[in-house]
């Protein structure tokens, strides 16, 4: 495996290494204040192995610092040097001030130093104590955007609001012991860029999923670094809560040839990005260019900040956006590098790892195919589940979902069971709004899912019509009992435990305001009682829910076995499951069209 590069305190001094092995010059840049002090490397290693390296005395804690790479001019084949870019180190631990996005960035020749943030050297924290993670599959994961969670929470101070450590707040921890939270998972917190055209349009990017280097927190969500993600950690595992990070490696926000060059792009574009024959950025990631896993020095620098992410905060777990980029090379491999090396490693091989199983590229869609012991996110799912509820769905399709989709994974349910993400309609605007609705993202409502299996009772977006307040509250308790019925882990958006309302847009990614952010004084208090119930129900029976018990049978209302007929049959609005369970007790599985609920009672003999 590849050496640790980036910057690394020695006694006298610091190391700094660095990997562009078809760059013809690299210097290292010291800042004091405006001052640029800068230091030639030295090549180290032969080929593709080929990095930079050098050792200056003197330098502290604190010390700020980039890279800068001279090399050939031929974007078409992947050479983009420009010495006129200062770089981000792709290994740095961190980064003085946020990633602000400027044209300038993206044009040859123009100097950028005062235009990015510098590194930091810094030294690794003291490792955490070992320990399994908090979180065990079967629990329920509660996916937040730090920031939109927090920014109207009447309880957390304002100043820290946004933040991290916003979570540490008493009235956050209680809300996520009413849930039964088994783990938080935060959505990016690395440093991430906005998207070119998001400034013209006055917005920015709201979700994090544009990021420069891969283990440099974000200064506007982790104000205090590694140290705060450590602290929030371990507050949260205090309360039994565990923490999951949400991480995109699979491509940055230099986007393609006409983006920004702050790091990978100056420091060799085709050496880290995949490329076509002809030369052109591949984009699989559907974001401009993608990171290509199936070279070395890649897969090492992701590998280390997963392990540092472990190490020094005591993280619990990784879900991976668009996770079959990392085992592309550049088809989709279940036996890539990638995968055996996270098994092969002793600080991440214990992790919970949840892929997000599709990307935009041919053959993307790899929904049961990661590796045994990966957890994936279920889009089938969600679709059968909204299907049924909406009423053109069949009973035996919601059956298997419930039952844990052995269908896609067989008999080891590693289904991660959701209604809603971040990226959709709300779990409330599923059933109040029949279209997307975005034309706030400046891009003509042509953005965002086209096809949501969403309905809105007869009138689109808000009503004060009781039978359509009713039926929409009907629906989002069947929708809600179904998930907390399921074998196999659950997942809920924030807000969506109390009818979160985005108006009907379904891509908010670039609305960081009152639209996106969570209204905690709107509320709809009697759902979250109702919500808060369905998981403390679900909690009270733990592994009950892991896999689902069998075998069982299945009854049509009248108490007669279910057919084939009957499963195919659209009519069918009623189905009972009754299976004994190891311990004697007996397990009952009540599936209600009409009723508008799915029950699960476990009777004790």
């Amino acid at each position: 495996m590849s050496k640790v590069r980036g910057a690394r305190l020695t006694r006298g001094g610091a190391d700094f290494s660095v990997w562009a092995p078809d760059a013809t010059a690299l210097t290292l840049c010291l800042f004091e204040g405006e001052i640029e002090r800068q230091i030639a490397m030295t090549r180290e290693g032969e080929g593709e192995s080929r990095g930079w390296r050098v050792a200056v005395p003197g330098v502290e804690a604190g010390q700020l610092y980039g890279f800068r790479a001279d090399g050939p001019w031929a974007p078409e084949q992947g050479f983009c040097f420009d010495p006129a870019k200062l770089l981000l180190d792709p290994w740095a631990r961190a980064i003085d001030r946020p990633l602000i996005f400027d044209p300038r960035l993206c044009q040859r020749g123009i100097e950028t130093a005062a235009l990015v943030p510098k590194c930091v050297v810094g030294e690794p924290l003291e490792d955490v104590p070992r320990a399994p993670p908090r979180f065990r599959h079967g629990q329920l994961i509660y996916e937040i955007n730090v920031r939109g969670f927090t920014m109207l929470h009447p309880d957390v101070p304002p100043e820290q609001r946004g933040t991290v450590s916003a979570l540490t707040h008493p009235a956050v921890i209680a809300h996520l012991r009413r849930l039964h939270v088994g783990a938080v998972e935060l959505m990016p917190i690395v440093a991430w860029i906005d998207e070119r055209h998001l400034p013209s349009l006055g917005l920015t990017n709201a979700w994090g999923y544009n990021p420069v280097v891969p283990m440099a927190l974000d200064p506007r969500i982790v104000p205090g670094g590694m140290e705060e993600l450590r602290e929030t950690v371990a507050c949260l595992h205090g309360a039994g809560i565990g923490v999951i990070l949400d991480l995109v490696f699979n491509h940055t926000g230099e986007s393609d040839r006409q983006g920004p060059t702050l790091s990978l792009r100056g420091l060799g574009e085709r050496n880290y990005y995949a490329l076509d024959p002809d030369g052109r950025l591949i984009n699989d990631a559907g974001t401009g260019n993608m990171v290509d896993f199936a070279v070395r020095e890649v897969r090492a620098i992701k590998l280390e900040s997963l392990r540092r992410f472990v190490r020094e905060a005591g993280v619990d777990g990784f879900r991976f956006d668009l996770a079959p980029v990392l085992a592309r090379g550049p088809a989709f491999d279940r036996q890539a590098p990638m995968f055996s090396e996270i098994a092969a490693d002793p600080w991440v091989a214990d992790r919970v790892l949840i892929a997000e199983p599709w990307d935009v590229g041919s053959g993307g869609y790899q929904l049961g195919n990661f590796p045994a012991g990966w957890l994936e996110w279920n889009d089938r799912y969600r679709d059968d589940v909204r299907r049924f509820w909406r009423g053109d769905g069949g009973i035996g399709a919601l059956a298997t979902r419930i039952a844990g989709s052995s269908d896609i994974f067989g008999e080891t349910c590693r289904s991660v069971n959701f209604l809603a993400a971040h990226d959709g309609f709300t779990l409330a605007d599923t059933v109040a709004y029949a279209k997307r609705h975005n034309e706030a993202n400046g891009e003509n409502n042509r953005d965002g899912h086209g096809e949501n299996f969403s309905w809105n009772h007869g009138v689109e977006g808000p009503s004060d019509a009781a039978d359509v307040i009713a039926g929409r509250q009907a629906d989002l308790r069947a929708m809600l009992s179904t998930l907390f019925a399921s074998a196999g882990t659950i997942m809920l958006t924030a807000g969506d435990e109390f009818g979160r309302s985005q108006r009907g847009n379904n891509n908010a990614y670039a609305q960081d305001n009152a639209l996106s952010w969570v209204d905690w004084s709107g509320r709809d208090t009697t759902l979250e009682a109702f919500t808060a119930a369905l998981a403390g129900a679900r909690a009270a029976h733990g592994d009950i829910f892991v896999r689902f018990p069998e075998p069982g049978r299945w009854s049509r209302a009248d108490g007669a076995e279910m057919t084939v007929a009957d499963w195919e049959a659209p009519e069918t609005d009623f189905v009972r499951y009754e299976a004994m369970l190891p311990d004697g007790r007996l397990f009952l599985l009540t599936i209600d069209r009409g009723a508008r609920r799915v029950v699960v009672d476990i009777v004790h003999n």
